[in-house]
């Protein structure tokens, strides 16, 4: 796709879904601490199952240092609905200590120390710099990101990083930290992994998958 189509889209999609008082995350936090930890967990998770945990885990752990006292074991019952809570708990208790032990309790605001921190991938890195900092170095690619960009046309590969170099590519830097948000918001309102919603979406005339589709019915 080129330019001018994917701006198009970008024009679309931001109409269709605008940004409210700056706010482009879906998951619950008051401080950078909280946007990590609870990154971390949304990982084969819902963000609705993540904010639900979120009470209770501060409460017990507000800060670093207290979780980075923790044991893992103690912090199993508090994550327990939100799954893989045995991996979870390790990661962000070894997240906690990192962050006491090497960055004096603060979270890093670079992609490369945020990816020395357990459980954190380029994804999660990407996710809390821009949420938790204002920082755009990339675009996060999740589930959705991955499918929507596939069937637009942003993109011919399934893999995040490629289809993240694809993205920073296309589109303009200043649009970087609105893609993840609106793509997110698309794939699950409308570009559905099953039975997506042709009729309601408003790039489908620009959209690969709905053109290949149609010239099969042919």
């Amino acid at each position: 796709m080129n330019l001018e189509a994917a701006c198009e889209v970008y024009r679309r999609l931001l109409l269709q879904y605008p940004v409210i008082d700056d706010r482009r995350h879906f998951i619950e936090f008051h401080n950078p601490f909280e946007s990590l930890i609870l990154t971390i967990l949304s990982a084969q998770t819902t963000d609705r199952s993540v904010n639900a945990i979120r009470d209770a885990l501060f409460a017990r752990y507000p800060t670093p240092g207290a979780l980075a006292r923790a044991d893992p074991e103690e912090v199993e019952p508090l994550i327990h609905s939100i799954g893989f809570h045995h991996a979870k708990a390790r990661y962000i208790v070894g997240t906690a200590r990192k962050l006491v032990a090497d960055f004096g309790g603060e979270v890093p605001r670079t992609m490369e120390e945020l990816q020395s921190l357990p459980g954190v991938g380029r994804k999660t890195a990407n996710i809390v710099l821009s949420h938790a900092f204002g920082i755009n170095v990339g675009i996060a690619v999740d589930t959705h990101v991955r499918r929507v960009s596939k069937r637009i046309g942003f993109t011919g590969s399934t893999n995040p990083d490629i289809i993240e170099r694809d993205l920073v590519a296309l589109f303009p830097e200043e649009a970087w930290r609105d893609i993840n948000y609106l793509l997110i918001r698309h794939g699950r309102a409308i570009c559905t992994a099953q039975n997506p919603k042709h009729e309601e979406c408003l790039v489908a005339d620009l959209c690969r998958y709905y053109r290949e589709m149609k010239a099969g019915e042919k």
